[in-house]
């Protein structure tokens, strides 16, 4: 006698082989240890984005072969994965999935027959909670505590489980009391195959703020490189010519050319010398004119030594503040490029 197969069995083998032959990324997720509640609300963020069917990996592997899939690669993404869901999106590839997904994730109160995913650490420290039966509650499931000025205090950091052990359903309402929650749950990516390409989760979890950040400190030193041995581009050729004008400019001065762009600064700088060649000859040598211009040059130094010295004397009694830090100005406006 053969077996009868059940008419929604052939309906969700013939949604997900529709799902695996169609083009776009296809994803497995583990769904395990994740309320109902929450399933819905993570579906409902991602429904424009991506589909999301759940069913048994006997159904999903039917689908798969009849989608003339390499059986190997879903054993790959079911690798891990207690309660799978498959993921299926033409609009994104695996690292815009992974990293949706990754928005998902979330700590839920250890329960009994949990296992803790990492060491969980109970921080040394005051707590919230008055006098009272929590310091022996604590106690017992191995959080030192005692009372400490009128509130129960974790006596020193402990770890209280190590990764991979069971965690008691006592300690679980401890760790929820301290508003440690070690059970993450969330839609967890297995493995996301992309036009024939399998990408783990872990190939997928990348440092995007850190390869931003090397990328602008990359760019900055190319610039700075490509300055320093006056390549020409684009993006060079503005500073170089700037950077050009204003040491002409300084030759020039030094060398004493007088042209309309140093007349003005070559006059001011014999100026001063011919006033400081002034200051140093007795006075019964100089004129009139000559003896006003050091007059009103002492006494603008005077008024200016005045205002230093009572600047000084008022950052001395105001007290310190803190320094900012100075940015880098070479360059620095590369960085804007970056966001």
């Amino acid at each position: 006698m053969i077996a009868k197969v059940a008419e929604w069995k052939r309906e969700k083998v013939s949604e997900l082989s529709e799902v695996f032959s169609g083009d776009g990324s296809v994803a497995v997720i583990d769904v395990s240890g994740v309320p109902a509640s929450n399933m819905i609300d993570m579906r409902n963020t991602l429904r424009d984005r991506m589909s999301i069917t759940m069913a048994k990996k006997s159904l999903l592997r039917l689908a798969w072969i009849d989608a003339n899939r390499k059986p190997e690669d879903l054993e790959t993404l079911l690798e891990g994965a207690e309660q799978p869901c498959v993921i299926h999106s033409g609009s994104m590839n695996a690292f815009e999935i992974f990293s949706e997904l990754e928005k998902t994730r979330q700590g839920r109160p250890a329960k009994e027959g949990d296992r803790a995913p990492t060491d969980i650490v109970v921080e040394g420290g005051p707590t919230e909670f008055g006098p009272g039966p929590i310091v022996g509650e604590f106690n017992a499931v191995g959080i030192p505590a005692k009372i400490d000025k009128g509130k129960v205090a974790i006596q020193k950091t402990t770890t209280v489980v190590k990764e991979g052990e069971e965690i008691s359903a006592d300690l679980g309402i401890m760790l929820a009391k301290l508003n440690i929650n070690p059970i993450e749950i969330g839609l967890i990516l297995t493995g996301v195959i992309e036009n024939g390409f399998m990408f783990s989760a872990s190939d997928l979890d990348l440092d995007l703020d850190g390869f931003k950040d090397d990328l602008i400190n990359a760019t900055s030193r190319s610039f700075n490189v490509a300055c320093n041995i006056r390549w020409f581009s684009n993006e060079t050729t503005p500073v170089l010519i700037s950077k050009a004008s204003s040491e002409a400019m300084s030759v020039a001065i030094e060398a004493g050319i007088v042209n309309d762009k140093t007349a003005a600064m070559v006059l001011s700088q014999a100026r001063n010398r011919a006033i400081s060649l002034a200051g140093q000859l007795d006075s019964s040598a100089l004129d009139e004119e000559l003896l006003a211009v050091l007059g009103t040059a002492a006494q603008s130094s005077e008024v200016a030594l005045s205002e230093a010295t009572s600047s000084d004397e008022a950052t001395e009694m105001a007290p310190p503040e803190e320094e900012e830090e100075e940015e880098e100005a070479e360059f620095g406006g590369l960085g804007d490029l970056f966001g």
